[in-house]
């Protein structure tokens, strides 16, 4: 008897979420283009532009994100405030901010997002975490649905190849290729190369579990010439995306300034994470939580950073390597990181210490009777003091693991299950 009522309540809780997504939106997606933009110790933004896209591919039921990123998108009721859909992201221009050392130089940078694309007038936030970790709203404007000023222009056409199709976008984990640096004539290679990277995904723990919950597709978008620019050596490729290597003086940072044209030739297809593979033997990739991701094509350890890129920007892993002078580093170790890999200690409770056993010491050394132990190892987020890494070895820390350590496989199954239950 208990089982049945626990079955019937479970039951009325999903219907009434169903019911809460059908009484606020359609199935289709709402496109809000921004311009991201700021000094070392500013930040603005500004709305470019709304468009309305055919389909929305999130979840109908989980409509709240996990509290992650530096950014959130906020969609709430006008009257009440109530929040209607709420999703965390990062981007470039906090990064750049963390390295750049002139106080006076200001940069922008593109920021397309997808909202479900509401039934009647709403308002949306665009709001930024503090250095004490909470948000702060940045931008707010109201959305009228009918409102003559929404484009709702026909989707670039291009041919789309499903790779991987295992039932409807609201229940799956929906993953949109598209290819950069590839001519008309290479779309064959572009296809078999992201077919290899995913084929490589899925042979390991835990998404070799996990392939059943995702759908993929790939966006059949040639460019002009083959590569990608290598900017440091001054060699330049026209390409669809305008991919560059050098990003921010780092030679394998690979990212691409052109985003608002990303989510253009994505426009046709439902997602919840866009990938961008590159076709190049050069060894990088860039990746941004809930934004993008890139990854390279033919570099012999192209797989490898593949999956270690995806843990960034599907699931918001950091990485768990340090520099000495901790390079990029941007964390405030007075709160706890809002990345679930890595830890100030500050509220371990809230991390993995229940993964700890109760005879591992926090902080644990990093020694070899420790080696196959999770616990707190300092070094991790770029820094060598202040910030603990669950394993010493990792993923997300070394190119040369093979595995997730059970702290980050625990993180990607339950982003998993947030897209799918």
């Amino acid at each position: 008897m208990r089982n049945i009522l626990f079955f019937i309540s479970f039951l009325y809780l999903q219907i009434a979420v169903a019911q809460s997504y059908d009484a606020y939106f359609t199935k289709e997606a709402l496109r809000l283009d921004f311009f991201l933009f700021g000094t070392k110790r500013t930040t603005q933004v500004a709305l470019k532009g709304l468009k309305q896209e055919p389909l929305f591919g999130g979840s109908h039921t989980n409509l709240i994100h996990p509290n992650q990123g530096e950014y959130r998108i906020q969609v709430l009721e006008p009257v009440s405030g109530k929040v209607l859909y709420s999703k965390g992201f990062i981007t470039l221009l906090e990064e750049w901010q963390s390295l750049e050392t002139d106080e006076a130089k200001t940069e922008f940078f593109e920021v397309p997002l997808q909202v479900p694309y509401p039934k009647a007038q709403v308002k949306v936030n665009f709001d930024h975490r503090k250095t004490d970790g909470n948000f702060a709203t940045l931008f707010s404007t109201s959305v009228d649905p009918t409102d003559y000023r929404i484009v709702k222009d026909t989707p670039l056409k291009f041919p789309i190849k499903q790779l991987l199709n295992n039932g409807a976008p609201q229940r799956k984990v929906d993953i949109v290729v598209l290819p950069e640096g590839y001519t008309q004539e290479e779309m064959d290679k572009f296809v078999a190369d992201t077919q290899r990277l995913f084929d490589y995904l899925f042979s390991i723990a835990p998404y070799s579990k996990h392939k059943g919950d995702f759908n993929i597709c790939a966006v059949l978008a040639p460019s002009q010439e083959s590569g990608t620019d290598l900017a440091g050596v001054l060699a330049y490729k026209n390409t669809l995306f305008d991919s560059h290597f050098y990003s921010f003086g780092m030679d394998r940072y690979l990212t691409c300034p052109s985003f608002f044209k990303v989510a253009d030739v994505a426009a046709a297809v439902p997602y919840d994470q866009l990938f961008v593979v590159v076709n190049t033997k050069e060894y990088g990739g860039g990746a941004f939580y809930n934004l993008l991701n890139l990854n390279v094509s033919d570099n012999s350890l192209a797989e490898k950073t593949f999956v270690h890129e995806f843990g960034h920007g599907f699931v918001g892993l950091a990485d768990e390597y340090s520099y000495e002078e901790g390079m990029g580093s941007r964390y405030n170790l007075k709160i706890e990181p809002w990345e679930p890999n890595i830890t100030s200690l500050v509220d371990f409770g809230s991390k993995w210490k229940d993964m700890v056993e109760k005879r591992t010491p926090i902080p644990t050394p990093r020694i070899a009777k420790y080696q196959q132990k999770v616990g707190a190892f300092e070094g991790g987020g770029y820094l060598s003091k202040g910030m603990y890494s669950p394993m010493q070895d990792c993923r997300m820390n070394s190119i040369d693991s093979n595995d997730f350590c059970p702290v980050c496989t625990r993180a990607i199954e339950r982003m998993i299950r947030f897209y799918t239950e």
